[in-house]
């Protein structure tokens, strides 16, 4: 695919690979700060990205890391994209890990009141004794 060019725009490069829908969108990610490539903050979509750079994109809910494969000639389709990088990005955790790590940092005794315990509170707020009421 490569056509004898050694750098490519990074706004076509996020293009030709399917990370946004349009090179506009692309070039709003590079200027605002959100396109690292080789550990170095770009802020401009004519960056020039070429075969061994490693690109880091942060998304709204993720961030993506490619290795630069080729360069593009155009948008192709997503079998066509995937020859032009390298997909270096962790795998997220599973929702069986996310639950693990929610319980242990709740402390016991933090969740939402029962309507037992509701009730409770209301009988102390009017004046009676609270729990030994409960039968």
């Amino acid at each position: 695919m490569n056509t004898g060019v050694l750098k490519q725009r990074i706004d076509k490069w996020l293009f030709f690979t399917r990370v946004v829908k349009s090179r506009s969108l692309a070039a709003k990610l590079a200027a605002g700060g959100r396109v690292r490539i080789n550990r170095d903050k770009i802020d401009q979509a004519s960056y020039g990205v070429k075969i061994g750079d490693v690109v880091a994109i942060t998304l709204d809910r993720r961030i993506l890391i490619y290795k630069v494969k080729e360069l593009g000639e155009r948008r192709g389709s997503f079998p066509e994209a995937q020859l032009l990088f390298e997909d270096q990005t962790p795998p997220p955790e599973t929702s069986a890990q996310q639950t693990m790590a929610m319980a242990e940092k709740r402390d016991a005794g933090s969740g939402r009141p029962t309507k037992r315990d509701r009730r409770a509170t209301e009988r102390l707020k009017q004046g009676g004794s609270g729990f030994d009421e409960i039968g």
